[in-house]
């Protein structure tokens, strides 16, 4: 199922080599300013940094805009759907559109994990998938979202998943189109940790819908193996069709900087392919609160954008 006309393909390639040229002279001494501004993106909060918080009550999910805003001092918000499974409705939607904009934050995207696996090896399997994600779209539209965040889990070969997974994709993206939604999918976990198996996806779907979320620090392939792929050229692989990004971060130093991931080197990667949309906040570390992590994140890309 290769959806790709050749002009499109060299295109692709292309953009990526061009990505990878200039990010990689990102990395040597002194070619920084080969990247141009840095202060392109803002900075956004993905709910999943509060989870131990929403998950053991001490907040109420419905707040995350006004904790967002006046804990955090940001302006947009990036919505985890396991905090509203139980209870979703058209009255909570609008319940939560209202309080982001009180608060004047921008609804960016959903996160939707549980509603089955998009390259599923039947038809029907990936069909069913999408229908569980449509509730999703819907909120994420009713919202003023620009995004939702998906997986592509599958099964069988190689070969066999990329094709499955972008086939699922393109089903869901043709919902999403007329909802003026992008459908991302983010390395998680499996093959989409496979930054290279990734990217064949997203050419296979060639759809303008479809796009990446990478993710600093899910780059994991086998979790009882150890297998994974380099972080930093998995972005770089996955940024040409990146619409969102995630600053996963785990740590910090007593000079604010993350002890696992170079994030210069990585906004570097990002801001390389001309990215200028939003980064979002993801601790996801124990050495600090969540509220410090997330402070700590933030104030670490601050840094970076003013220079």
């Amino acid at each position: 199922m290769d959806r790709i006309q050749p002009g499109r393909r060299q295109f692709l390639k292309g953009a990526a080599a061009l990505g990878a040229a200039v990010a990689a002279a990102s990395t040597l001494p002194g070619c920084g300013n080969l990247i141009g501004k840095r202060n392109t993106f803002d900075i956004s909060l993905a709910q999943w940094s509060l989870h131990r918080r929403f998950f053991s009550g001490d907040a109420n999910p419905m707040d995350f805009a006004a904790i967002t805003r006046q804990e955090f001092e940001i302006g947009g918000v990036e919505y985890v759907n396991q905090f509203y499974k139980d209870n979703l409705s058209d009255a909570l939607v609008e319940d939560l559109r209202q309080r982001a904009d009180n608060e004047g934050v921008r609804s960016l995207l959903i996160m939707i994990d549980g509603e089955g696996a998009l390259g599923a090896p039947t038809e029907a399997d990936r069909k069913q998938t999408v229908d569980n994600h449509k509730k999703w779209a819907d909120a994420a539209h009713a919202l003023g979202c620009h995004s939702i965040r998906v997986n592509a889990q599958s099964q069988g070969s190689y070969d066999e998943q990329r094709e499955r997974a972008a086939d699922g994709l393109v089903k869901l993206a043709e919902y999403c189109e007329p909802l003026g939604l992008n459908v991302l999918v983010e390395n998680h976990g499996g093959l989409s940790s496979n930054a290279r198996w990734l990217s064949q996806v997203m050419e296979t779907a060639n759809h303008p819908r479809v796009g990446t979320l990478p993710d600093f620090g899910n780059f994991t392939i086998n979790r009882e193996t150890g297998e994974s792929y380099d972080k930093y050229q998995g972005v770089r692989e996955l940024m040409p069709y990146a619409k969102a990004v995630s600053a996963k971060s785990y740590a910090f130093d007593a000079q604010g900087n993350e002890t696992s991931i170079d994030f210069h080197r990585m906004m570097d990667i990002v801001m390389a392919v001309g990215y200028s949309g939003w980064v979002g906040v993801e601790y996801e570390g124990d050495k600090h609160s969540e509220a410090e992590g997330i402070i700590l994140t933030r104030d670490l890309l601050r840094s970076i954008k003013a220079g």
